[in-house]
């Protein structure tokens, strides 16, 4: 990803994002963050004077543009652009990970979710503003493809949980059974929102 190439302040975001998925918020530590990111322990404060919850909050920030980034990628390299050949394209990500490195990684804007939903802070907000970063481009670009604009937004946050659902669900199995099951049973209904042509 080239991470090595940004200052520090970044690789602590990615490297807070890249734990966070792993381990989870409250697992996470801010001196564990700055050792991956093979940065200075007292650039902690300097960079994050909010601490922790600072810095997880902008992790999950990254993590939301990242995948909303990732919508134009997945579009990219398809032949032919059907919302179920973007929804299988979202998903082979995550096949494709747990194939080559196991199960033990999941989505950080998730792990944020579950972990600090209930507290009610600002990383509850992150992860809300995080989700609809990566929901827009996902409802545009259905809505490029021929969806209704009115049932876009619905079938991206469809498509984003379900998801979302299948990466737990394929953690805890290990196995990525819930994942091509959600690809085979959820593309036949994304294809049938788009519009005939006229």
């Amino acid at each position: 990803m080239g991470e090595a190439r940004h200052g520090p302040r970044e690789r602590m975001v990615f490297s807070a994002a890249q734990l966070i998925r792993r381990d989870g918020v409250a697992a996470t530590g801010m001196r564990e963050v700055a050792a991956h990111a093979g940065a200075p322990r007292g650039s902690l404060q300097h960079y994050f004077p909010g601490g922790k919850e600072q810095l997880v909050n902008e992790a999950v920030g990254w993590a939301g543009r990242y995948a909303g980034k990732r919508i134009a990628r997945f579009l990219a390299g398809l032949e032919e652009p059907t919302p179920s050949g973007l929804f299988a394209a979202m998903v082979a990500q995550w096949t494709d990970e747990y194939a080559a490195r196991g199960f033990a990684t999941g989505c950080p804007v998730a792990a944020a979710t579950v972990d600090c939903a209930s507290a009610g802070g600002t990383t509850r907000e992150a992860a809300a503003a995080a989700f609809t970063t990566w929901r827009t481009p996902l409802a545009e670009a259905l809505t490029g493809m021929g969806v209704p604009e009115a049932r876009a937004e619905s079938l991206a946050t469809l498509m984003i949980s379900t998801l979302e659902g299948a990466i737990l669900m394929a953690r805890a199995e290990q196995d990525v059974r819930p994942l091509t099951t959600a690809v085979r049973e959820l593309g036949p209904l994304l294809d049938a929102a788009v519009a005939p042509a006229r």
